[in-house]
């Protein structure tokens, strides 16, 4: 018998048939998977993105950012697609179609991946908690050890629950920086201007190697793995193609309305950028935003500690939710692979011990000096670079593949635009890396 995907919550959520219940009845019902999927396109490497190109070209990578969202909707719904129809999830597919040795150097490969979005949660939180109670960056990461316990409660209260949990918190943070960006007063005929492709871009190297680095940090390899899984968290009649049409159509609107709302958030942040640090200098850390917010000879009359307080705390919450998501997608990884299943609480252990080993050990050597400790979420991105292609390009061939995904396969111009859109994000990561 085929394992099931995330067996704690797979077929958890009871869904209306096609035959019953009204479109907005539907769309709830549905809705969820996205959110948990959304917090990934808003972790620390994107904040420190999105802040950085405000600071530096003002509101004119605001279409890099709208470009690399559209990029990420075509990936997800390819995961959508393939946890809907086939009932497994990435790791399983590629599992069950390569040999051995290649599904651990697989496995190996995508564990790095997963500690190194791990990382970028346990850096986040340690510089939020340093911001908001002055705790050294060491204890802060030691600390983050207990956010396991914040993730068993969690995952004790279904997986619905904790949709409704990650869900609120996007419209905390959300809301925060609409409430910084709106007493910053931007020019919205410049944001505005900000979506329109401008040629400078491609001839200013510094903007490219930055626009670049948008676009190739957006898409990450445990968001694919995991949207692949979550998918298969409604109970669904998978043997009725019209139920099964009608579940790909509505995790599709979850996913790109999700998606939506963490374009708007780094879209924000970097307006943040572009309205208050314009013309004062590059962002060269989180910290420098936090200090800034509350220093009058940078944002002049709107100085306030309390809009740096609430930037802090909204950092500190992406970091304990993208603990969530990473949990759920190393056990993906881990089962998928190499057939392996822990209780969440041992896989989230083991994650976060593995991944604090070398965060102490650089912190110890730079003597926690935070502009250097912040790097490591860069370091992080490289890492989650090399792997991305490993998981997308397996994406893109297993979901066009008739055999298996039947009247659902990819036609053959939308297999062709998926392997040029990969082809490109691992043009510009290798292009970054160089």
């Amino acid at each position: 018998m085929k394992k099931k995907s995330l067996d704690e919550i797979n077929g958890s959520v009871k869904v209306p048939t096609v035959y019953e219940s009204a479109f907005w009845q539907k769309f709830l019902a549905y809705s969820g998977p996205g959110a948990l999927v959304a917090v990934g396109y808003m972790d620390p490497g994107n904040w420190l993105t999105s802040l950085s190109g405000g600071s530096r070209y003002g509101y004119q990578l605001l279409v890099v950012l709208f470009s690399s969202i559209l990029i990420a909707m075509v990936m997800q719904s390819l995961s959508i697609k393939l946890g809907v129809v086939t009932r497994t999830d990435l790791a399983q597919a590629i599992a069950g179609r390569v040999n051995r040795p290649t599904r651990i150097v697989l496995w190996l490969l995508n564990e790095l991946a997963m500690m190194a979005t791990d990382l970028t949660g346990v850096v986040g939180t340690a510089v939020a908690l340093k911001l908001l109670f002055g705790l050294p960056l060491v204890f802060g990461v030691l600390l983050t050890i207990a956010d396991v316990l914040v993730v068993l409660l969690f995952l004790r209260f279904g997986i619905r629950r904790i949709e409704f949990i990650v869900l609120f918190a996007i419209l905390v943070v959300g809301t925060i920086f609409a409430v910084e960006v709106c007493r910053a007063h931007p020019a919205v005929a410049a944001i505005a201007a900000g979506f329109v492709p401008h040629s400078v871009i491609l001839t200013n190297h510094r903007e490219l190697l930055l626009s670049l680095g948008i676009i190739g940090a957006t898409i990450m390899p445990h968001n694919i793995y995991l949207h692949s899984a979550l998918a298969q968290s409604r109970r669904y009649d998978e043997h009725d193609p019209k139920q099964v049409t009608e579940t790909l159509r509505f995790a599709n609107w979850d996913s790109v309305i999700h998606l939506v709302a963490a374009l708007i958030v780094n879209a924000l942040l970097l307006v943040l950028g572009g309205t208050l640090f314009f013309h004062h200098g590059d962002l060269a850390s989180l910290q420098d935003v936090f200090y800034g917010l509350k220093n009058p000879a940078i944002v002049g009359k709107l100085a306030s500690p309390l809009m740096s307080w609430l930037f802090a705390f909204a950092l500190l919450i992406t970091g304990l939710i993208s603990s969530i998501t990473s949990t759920l997608a190393g056990q993906i990884v881990m089962e998928g692979y190499i057939n392996i299943r822990l209780p969440l609480w041992k896989r989230r252990l083991l994650t976060r011990f593995v991944t604090l080993i070398p965060i102490l050990i650089i912190g110890f050597i730079i003597h926690f000096d935070e502009a250097q400790f912040e790097q490591l979420i860069i370091y992080a991105q490289v890492v989650l670079s090399i792997a991305l292609p490993f998981t997308l390009f397996p994406l893109v061939a297993i979901t066009g593949n008739r055999g298996l995904m039947k009247e659902h396969v990819n036609r053959p111009w939308q297999t062709v635009v998926c392997y040029l859109l990969v082809a490109l994000i691992t043009g510009l990561n290798l292009l970054v890396l160089v």
